[in-house]
């Protein structure tokens, strides 16, 4: 469609996700796409709802001159209707966003995991709450990749 809009989504939505979404819109604007192009990340689980994006996140986009003023929120019904794409980050949120999905009447997003448009085929983007700034920064690389990737895909 002419206006593509797309959700980037994981469990907590204050890590991977707020990571994606950031990179995704970054590009969005150097390509000059804005106005093509609505992009927002969401949680499967309504566990940190309004919390800001974990800090090491915060700092690895600083690092790549990429700043986000995201607040976690739960991916709703709306989602699955107004969204084409909702890409997630492991098998579990495809899972459950798949559950969700089925609940939801004419949903028209496109369910799919954002590794699968990674060019070196690292399908999973774990989670690296429990990890260190080195976790972080992969999952940044691998979005960027990702992100590039189905870019140059839809745009």
């Amino acid at each position: 469609s002419e206006n593509s809009l797309e959700s980037l989504v994981s469990v907590g939505n204050i890590c991977r996700s707020p990571i994606a979404e950031a990179v995704f819109r970054k590009l969005v604007s150097d390509e000059k796409l804005e106005h093509k192009w609505r992009t927002d990340s969401a949680a499967v689980s309504d566990w940190n709802v309004g919390r800001f994006p974990d800090s090491r996140a915060l700092s690895c986009l600083r690092n790549h001159g990429i700043e986000t003023a995201h607040k976690a929120r739960q991916i709703t019904k709306e989602d699955f209707q107004t969204f084409d794409h909702i890409l997630c980050m492991d098998e579990s949120n495809l899972r459950d966003l798949n559950r969700k999905s089925n609940q939801v009447k004419d949903c028209k997003a496109k369910i799919e995991l954002l590794g699968t448009y990674d060019p070196q085929k690292q399908l999973i983007i774990e989670d690296p709450y429990y990890g260190n700034e080195k976790d972080f920064e992969t999952v940044y690389e691998q979005c960027l990749r990702c992100c590039k990737a189905f870019l140059e895909k839809y745009h």
